[in-house]
């Protein structure tokens, strides 16, 4: 083997250790985000003054959506212009936030169906996830039309809170589970593709903020699609 087919072998390899380690940080920190979410919820939700307290007042309850849309759209955009460290804890920050909100579901629905729903949702996932990281054809296409329907989606949901019909909410409730199905394969392929690209320029600060980029965005699918699951499967205390 000559010096340069040697040097090329080495620069493979380097390539797909960056790979593997930036595919091992999305999903490692979106499982740190769900176990924060987790904690945090347990912690409000066995504090009966606290979540008496965020319940009973309509703005505390209102700012902490909006600090937890604000964080999102933050990240979005501008992730690639902080540091690393203030990106991972404005992450670790929104998961907290979403704990806390999502406090109520505990307070709502039973731990055995809270539990049941997370297994399938982990399941669901973990299949979808991989079916997106190993198919061949590009699903380019099927998330843009998976994006107009999440579209549609939020739009219909926010007219059925002031229209307030059953029926209308269950099929919203397939259709959102459907969605974000759709949405954990596409967008694990999305992420496989976008940090193979950049994976060249090695580990660093600039691709670990792609990959916790990529990790947010898995996370929000996971969340949703459980949520989604949970309206289905959850019994009420």
């Amino acid at each position: 083997m000559n010096d340069y087919s040697y040097l090329e072998q080495e620069q493979s390899i380097d390539l797909s250790r960056s790979f593997s380690v930036l595919m091992r940080n999305v999903y490692t920190w979106m499982a740190l985000g769900l176990l924060m979410t987790a904690l945090t919820s347990l912690y409000v939700v066995r504090d009966e003054n606290l979540l008496y307290t965020i319940a009973t007042r309509p703005p505390l309850m209102w700012g902490l959506f909006i600090a937890e849309l604000a964080m999102v759209l933050i990240l979005s955009a501008r992730i690639m212009k902080m540091s690393f460290p203030v990106a991972g804890l404005m992450f670790a920050a929104y998961a907290i936030l979403n704990g806390v909100t999502m406090a109520f579901i505990f307070a709502v629905y039973t731990a055995e169906s809270i539990a049941t729903t997370f297994f399938i949702t982990a399941g669901t996932f973990a299949g979808m996830s991989l079916l997106g990281y190993t198919i061949k054809r590009d699903l380019s296409s099927v998330g843009r039309m998976l994006y107009m329907l999440l579209i549609g989606l939020i739009i219909a949901t926010i007219v059925n809170i002031f229209m307030k019909s059953s029926g209308l909410a269950m099929i919203l409730n397939y259709l959102g589970v459907i969605v974000f199905v759709g949405l954990t394969a596409y967008d694990t392929q999305k992420i496989k593709n976008m940090l193979m690209m950049y994976s060249e320029a090695g580990v660093n600060d600039q691709t670990n903020k792609m990959a916790l980029l990529g990790s947010l965005t898995l996370y929000l699918d996971f969340i949703n699609l459980f949520l989604y699951l949970l309206r289905f499967m959850g019994n009420r205390r």
